[in-house]
Protein backbone atom coordinates (compact mmCIF):
# COMPACT_ATOMS: atom_id res chain seq x y z
CA UNK A 1 0.00 0.00 0.00
CA UNK A 2 1.65 3.05 -0.40
CA UNK A 3 1.85 6.58 1.93
CA UNK A 4 0.18 9.27 0.03
CA UNK A 5 1.58 11.38 2.22
CA UNK A 6 5.24 10.44 1.89
CA UNK A 7 5.06 10.37 -1.69
CA UNK A 8 5.45 14.48 -1.16
CA UNK A 9 8.70 14.34 0.45
CA UNK A 10 11.53 13.45 -1.95
CA UNK A 11 13.53 10.17 -0.36
CA UNK A 12 17.54 10.16 -0.81
CA UNK A 13 20.06 8.05 0.70
CA UNK A 14 23.19 8.46 3.24
CA UNK A 15 25.44 5.39 2.66
CA UNK A 16 28.58 6.13 5.05
CA UNK A 17 30.48 2.51 3.55
CA UNK A 18 30.30 1.09 7.12
CA UNK A 19 32.67 -2.03 7.33
CA UNK A 20 31.06 -5.20 8.50
CA UNK A 21 32.85 -8.09 9.97
CA UNK A 22 34.65 -10.51 7.74
CA UNK A 23 35.09 -7.83 4.96
CA UNK A 24 38.07 -5.46 4.43
CA UNK A 25 37.52 -1.98 3.45
CA UNK A 26 37.95 -2.60 -0.14
CA UNK A 27 34.86 -4.29 0.02
CA UNK A 28 32.71 -1.73 2.01
CA UNK A 29 33.66 0.69 -0.83
CA UNK A 30 32.79 -1.11 -3.51
CA UNK A 31 29.57 -2.29 -1.61
CA UNK A 32 28.61 1.67 -1.64
CA UNK A 33 29.17 1.81 -5.68
CA UNK A 34 27.11 -1.60 -5.43
CA UNK A 35 24.07 0.10 -3.43
CA UNK A 36 23.63 3.38 -5.21
CA UNK A 37 23.56 1.29 -8.07
CA UNK A 38 20.47 -0.20 -6.76
CA UNK A 39 19.21 2.63 -4.70
CA UNK A 40 19.17 4.38 -8.20
CA UNK A 41 17.01 1.56 -9.62
CA UNK A 42 14.52 1.62 -7.08
CA UNK A 43 13.75 5.72 -7.78
CA UNK A 44 15.46 7.48 -5.10
CA UNK A 45 16.51 11.28 -5.27
CA UNK A 46 19.84 11.47 -4.59
CA UNK A 47 22.41 8.91 -3.02
CA UNK A 48 25.19 10.94 -0.50
CA UNK A 49 28.71 9.54 0.73
CA UNK A 50 29.91 10.46 4.07
CA UNK A 51 33.66 11.48 5.42
CA UNK A 52 35.44 9.78 8.12
CA UNK A 53 39.14 9.60 9.45
CA UNK A 54 41.48 6.79 11.39
CA UNK A 55 37.38 4.96 12.24
CA UNK A 56 37.85 1.48 12.12
CA UNK A 57 34.57 0.92 11.13
CA UNK A 58 33.90 3.31 8.17
CA UNK A 59 35.95 3.00 5.31
CA UNK A 60 34.49 5.99 3.73
CA UNK A 61 37.35 8.83 4.35
CA UNK A 62 37.44 10.57 0.61
CA UNK A 63 33.87 11.31 -0.05
CA UNK A 64 34.11 13.12 -2.90
CA UNK A 65 36.71 10.36 -4.59
CA UNK A 66 34.24 7.84 -3.79
CA UNK A 67 31.44 10.13 -5.27
CA UNK A 68 33.18 10.35 -8.53
CA UNK A 69 32.83 6.38 -8.62
CA UNK A 70 29.34 6.47 -7.67
CA UNK A 71 28.46 8.80 -10.30
CA UNK A 72 30.21 7.14 -12.93
CA UNK A 73 28.43 4.15 -11.86
CA UNK A 74 24.72 5.78 -12.01
CA UNK A 75 23.04 7.87 -15.10
CA UNK A 76 20.41 9.71 -13.15
CA UNK A 77 20.52 9.82 -9.78
CA UNK A 78 22.11 12.91 -7.71
CA UNK A 79 24.74 12.72 -6.18
CA UNK A 80 26.92 14.04 -3.23
CA UNK A 81 28.30 14.43 0.24
CA UNK A 82 26.91 14.49 3.41
CA UNK A 83 29.11 15.34 3.78
CA UNK A 84 32.54 16.92 3.34
CA UNK A 85 33.90 18.33 6.73
CA UNK A 86 35.21 21.66 5.75
CA UNK A 87 37.59 22.48 9.09
CA UNK A 88 39.82 19.11 7.63
CA UNK A 89 40.28 21.15 4.28
CA UNK A 90 41.14 24.40 2.42
CA UNK A 91 38.02 26.14 1.10
CA UNK A 92 39.89 26.15 -2.49
CA UNK A 93 40.75 22.81 -2.86
CA UNK A 94 36.74 21.54 -1.69
CA UNK A 95 35.66 24.29 -4.34
CA UNK A 96 38.17 22.54 -6.73
CA UNK A 97 37.20 18.98 -6.48
CA UNK A 98 33.52 19.74 -7.05
CA UNK A 99 34.39 21.98 -9.82
CA UNK A 100 35.44 18.66 -11.12
CA UNK A 101 32.50 16.55 -10.05
CA UNK A 102 30.27 18.72 -11.69
CA UNK A 103 32.21 19.73 -14.96
CA UNK A 104 32.22 15.37 -15.62
CA UNK A 105 28.42 14.99 -14.05
CA UNK A 106 26.87 18.21 -15.02
CA UNK A 107 23.38 18.82 -13.11
CA UNK A 108 23.65 15.79 -11.13
CA UNK A 109 26.21 17.10 -7.86
CA UNK A 110 25.44 17.88 -4.27
CA UNK A 111 27.84 19.56 -2.02
CA UNK A 112 27.37 18.85 1.61
CA UNK A 113 29.46 20.54 3.89
CA UNK A 114 29.83 19.80 7.27
CA UNK A 115 31.98 21.70 10.29
CA UNK A 116 32.72 18.57 12.04
CA UNK A 117 36.60 17.78 13.12
CA UNK A 118 38.50 14.42 13.71
CA UNK A 119 36.98 12.27 16.91
CA UNK A 120 40.37 12.17 18.63
CA UNK A 121 43.20 14.49 19.53
CA UNK A 122 45.66 11.90 17.22
CA UNK A 123 42.97 12.04 14.15
CA UNK A 124 42.85 15.80 14.30
CA UNK A 125 46.72 16.35 14.69
CA UNK A 126 47.33 13.76 11.43
CA UNK A 127 44.53 15.93 9.71
CA UNK A 128 46.21 19.46 10.58
CA UNK A 129 43.00 20.74 12.31
CA UNK A 130 42.30 21.05 15.82
CA UNK A 131 38.66 21.53 17.52
CA UNK A 132 38.91 25.59 17.03
CA UNK A 133 38.78 24.82 13.34
CA UNK A 134 35.29 24.24 13.30
CA UNK A 135 34.85 27.88 14.85
CA UNK A 136 35.94 29.28 11.20
CA UNK A 137 33.30 27.03 9.44
CA UNK A 138 31.09 30.00 8.65
CA UNK A 139 33.90 32.12 7.60
CA UNK A 140 35.26 29.09 5.31
CA UNK A 141 31.76 28.70 4.16
CA UNK A 142 31.96 31.60 2.47
CA UNK A 143 35.31 31.66 0.98
CA UNK A 144 34.32 28.57 -0.30
CA UNK A 145 31.08 29.71 -1.95
CA UNK A 146 32.98 32.77 -3.09
CA UNK A 147 35.47 30.28 -5.34
CA UNK A 148 31.92 29.68 -7.19
CA UNK A 149 30.43 32.73 -8.06
CA UNK A 150 34.48 34.65 -8.75
CA UNK A 151 34.56 36.90 -5.24
CA UNK A 152 37.59 34.53 -4.32
CA UNK A 153 41.23 35.89 -3.82
CA UNK A 154 42.44 38.51 -5.83
CA UNK A 155 44.28 36.86 -8.74
CA UNK A 156 43.13 33.27 -8.34
CA UNK A 157 40.78 31.55 -10.13
CA UNK A 158 39.19 28.26 -8.91
CA UNK A 159 39.16 26.32 -11.97
CA UNK A 160 36.85 24.35 -13.11
CA UNK A 161 34.52 25.56 -10.38
CA UNK A 162 34.06 29.65 -10.93
CA UNK A 163 30.38 30.04 -12.89
CA UNK A 164 29.43 26.95 -12.01
CA UNK A 165 26.51 26.27 -9.70
CA UNK A 166 25.40 23.78 -7.83
CA UNK A 167 23.47 23.14 -4.69
CA UNK A 168 25.47 23.26 -1.98
CA UNK A 169 24.16 21.92 1.99
CA UNK A 170 25.04 22.59 5.23
CA UNK A 171 24.97 19.51 7.81
CA UNK A 172 23.33 20.75 11.19
CA UNK A 173 26.07 20.34 13.71
CA UNK A 174 26.58 23.11 16.36
CA UNK A 175 25.88 25.95 14.86
CA UNK A 176 25.74 25.01 11.00
CA UNK A 177 21.56 25.64 10.77
CA UNK A 178 22.51 29.40 11.75
CA UNK A 179 25.32 28.94 8.54
CA UNK A 180 23.12 27.61 6.55
CA UNK A 181 19.89 30.43 7.12
CA UNK A 182 22.50 33.16 7.01
CA UNK A 183 23.81 32.06 3.23
CA UNK A 184 20.80 31.17 2.24
CA UNK A 185 21.65 27.44 1.93
CA UNK A 186 19.43 24.50 2.32
CA UNK A 187 19.97 22.69 5.84
CA UNK A 188 20.89 18.40 6.58
CA UNK A 189 19.51 18.19 10.22
CA UNK A 190 19.01 15.06 12.51
CA UNK A 191 16.54 14.17 15.46
CA UNK A 192 20.06 12.68 16.91
CA UNK A 193 20.06 14.49 19.70
CA UNK A 194 16.07 14.47 20.15
CA UNK A 195 13.16 15.60 17.73
CA UNK A 196 12.36 18.79 19.92
CA UNK A 197 15.51 20.18 19.94
CA UNK A 198 15.99 19.13 15.91
CA UNK A 199 12.37 21.35 15.26
CA UNK A 200 13.61 23.93 17.33
CA UNK A 201 17.12 24.16 15.11
CA UNK A 202 14.63 23.96 11.78
CA UNK A 203 12.25 26.98 13.22
CA UNK A 204 15.09 28.97 13.64
CA UNK A 205 17.01 28.30 10.39
CA UNK A 206 13.29 29.17 8.71
CA UNK A 207 13.25 32.96 10.69
CA UNK A 208 16.43 33.35 9.44
CA UNK A 209 16.86 32.47 6.03
CA UNK A 210 18.06 35.33 3.65
CA UNK A 211 17.31 33.94 0.11
CA UNK A 212 20.61 33.86 -2.36
CA UNK A 213 20.55 34.79 -5.71
CA UNK A 214 23.33 32.57 -6.05
CA UNK A 215 21.69 29.84 -5.13
CA UNK A 216 19.87 27.29 -7.89
CA UNK A 217 15.73 26.16 -7.38
CA UNK A 218 14.22 25.20 -5.45
CA UNK A 219 16.78 26.16 -2.97
CA UNK A 220 16.11 29.96 -3.25
CA UNK A 221 13.66 29.31 -0.38
CA UNK A 222 14.21 27.50 3.29
CA UNK A 223 15.02 24.03 2.13
CA UNK A 224 14.96 21.25 5.14
CA UNK A 225 16.57 17.79 4.15
CA UNK A 226 15.97 15.52 7.69
CA UNK A 227 18.66 12.59 7.95
CA UNK A 228 16.83 9.47 9.75
CA UNK A 229 18.03 5.79 10.52
CA UNK A 230 14.94 4.00 9.09
CA UNK A 231 14.60 0.16 8.06
CA UNK A 232 11.87 -1.66 6.94
CA UNK A 233 11.18 -5.35 7.29
CA UNK A 234 8.53 -8.26 6.74
CA UNK A 235 7.89 -7.83 10.76
CA UNK A 236 8.51 -5.00 13.16
CA UNK A 237 11.21 -7.78 15.21
CA UNK A 238 12.84 -8.00 11.80
CA UNK A 239 13.19 -4.28 11.30
CA UNK A 240 14.18 -3.96 15.02
CA UNK A 241 17.03 -6.78 13.96
CA UNK A 242 17.96 -4.59 11.38
CA UNK A 243 19.29 -1.27 13.71
CA UNK A 244 20.68 -3.75 15.86
CA UNK A 245 24.57 -3.75 14.11
CA UNK A 246 24.88 0.02 14.21
CA UNK A 247 23.22 0.40 17.63
CA UNK A 248 26.03 -2.33 19.41
CA UNK A 249 28.83 -0.26 17.30
CA UNK A 250 27.59 2.62 19.05
CA UNK A 251 28.08 1.45 22.36
CA UNK A 252 30.97 0.47 21.82
CA UNK A 253 32.48 3.34 20.37
CA UNK A 254 30.79 5.09 23.59
CA UNK A 255 32.18 2.86 26.03
CA UNK A 256 35.81 1.97 23.94
CA UNK A 257 36.01 4.73 22.07
CA UNK A 258 36.29 2.89 18.87
CA UNK A 259 33.29 2.16 16.68
CA UNK A 260 33.90 -1.32 15.38
CA UNK A 261 33.11 -3.02 12.18
CA UNK A 262 29.29 -3.64 12.53
CA UNK A 263 28.61 -7.68 13.44
CA UNK A 264 25.65 -9.65 12.56
CA UNK A 265 22.48 -9.28 14.23
CA UNK A 266 21.93 -12.65 15.49
CA UNK A 267 25.25 -11.92 17.18
CA UNK A 268 24.29 -8.48 18.67
CA UNK A 269 21.54 -9.67 19.91
CA UNK A 270 22.90 -12.77 21.64
CA UNK A 271 25.59 -10.81 23.23
CA UNK A 272 25.32 -10.55 27.51
CA UNK A 273 25.83 -6.53 27.85
CA UNK A 274 26.17 -4.99 30.90
CA UNK A 275 23.45 -3.08 32.42
CA UNK A 276 25.23 0.25 31.21
CA UNK A 277 25.70 -1.61 27.73
CA UNK A 278 21.92 -2.19 27.73
CA UNK A 279 20.99 1.39 28.54
CA UNK A 280 23.07 2.26 25.32
CA UNK A 281 21.74 0.15 22.95
CA UNK A 282 18.34 1.12 23.78
CA UNK A 283 19.53 5.21 23.44
CA UNK A 284 21.45 4.07 20.54
CA UNK A 285 17.87 2.72 18.97
CA UNK A 286 15.82 5.93 20.07
CA UNK A 287 15.73 7.58 17.45
CA UNK A 288 15.65 5.16 14.65
CA UNK A 289 12.78 4.37 12.70
CA UNK A 290 11.14 0.47 12.35
CA UNK A 291 8.67 -1.30 11.34
CA UNK A 292 6.93 -2.88 8.55
CA UNK A 293 7.29 -1.33 5.37
CA UNK A 294 3.67 0.20 5.92
CA UNK A 295 4.58 0.68 9.50
CA UNK A 296 7.95 2.38 8.76
CA UNK A 297 6.34 4.82 5.90
CA UNK A 298 3.68 6.05 8.01
CA UNK A 299 7.08 6.73 10.70
CA UNK A 300 8.68 8.59 8.04
CA UNK A 301 5.45 10.38 6.92
CA UNK A 302 5.01 11.86 10.79
CA UNK A 303 8.02 12.89 11.03
CA UNK A 304 7.73 15.19 7.76
CA UNK A 305 4.63 16.43 8.77
CA UNK A 306 6.24 17.85 11.86
CA UNK A 307 9.40 19.06 10.79
CA UNK A 308 8.03 20.48 7.27
CA UNK A 309 10.57 18.38 5.69
CA UNK A 310 10.99 18.54 1.55
CA UNK A 311 13.34 15.71 2.01
CA UNK A 312 13.90 12.57 4.04
CA UNK A 313 17.44 11.42 3.76
CA UNK A 314 17.52 7.62 4.88
CA UNK A 315 20.27 5.34 5.98
CA UNK A 316 20.50 2.35 7.71
CA UNK A 317 23.83 0.37 8.88
CA UNK A 318 23.23 -3.27 9.25
CA UNK A 319 25.46 -6.21 8.51
CA UNK A 320 23.39 -7.96 5.80
CA UNK A 321 23.61 -6.46 2.11
CA UNK A 322 20.71 -8.07 1.20
CA UNK A 323 18.58 -7.37 3.89
CA UNK A 324 19.05 -3.63 3.73
CA UNK A 325 18.56 -3.39 0.18
CA UNK A 326 15.34 -5.26 0.79
CA UNK A 327 14.48 -2.77 3.73
CA UNK A 328 14.95 0.03 1.03
CA UNK A 329 12.31 -1.51 -1.64
CA UNK A 330 9.91 -2.12 1.15
CA UNK A 331 10.18 1.84 1.60
CA UNK A 332 10.53 2.58 -2.15
CA UNK A 333 7.25 0.64 -2.61
CA UNK A 334 5.41 2.03 0.24
CA UNK A 335 6.29 5.70 -1.28
CA UNK A 336 5.44 5.29 -4.72
CA UNK A 337 8.87 5.30 -6.18
CA UNK A 338 8.53 3.98 -9.74
CA UNK A 339 12.17 4.06 -10.69
CA UNK A 340 14.42 6.63 -12.26
CA UNK A 341 12.07 8.13 -14.86
CA UNK A 342 8.93 8.20 -12.02
CA UNK A 343 10.07 10.56 -9.54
Amino acid sequence: MVNDALRTVRLSVLDRSLTREGEGADEALRATVRFAREIEALGYHRFWVAEHHGVPGVAGSAPTVLAAAVASATTAIRVGTGGVMLPNHRPLVVAEQFGVLESLFPGRIDAGLGRSVGFTGAVRRALGAEKEAADRFGEDLGELLGWFTGDGAQGVRAVPSRGLRMPVFVLATGSGARAAAERGLPLVIAPARGEERMLRAIDGYRAAFRPSAAAPEPYRRPYVVVSVSAAAGATAAEAEALHAPEAWATVVSRTRGVFPPLEPAQKVLGREMSERERALFAEARDSRIGGTGQQAAEALAGLARRSGADELLLTLGTHDHGLRLDSYRRLARSAGLTGPAGR
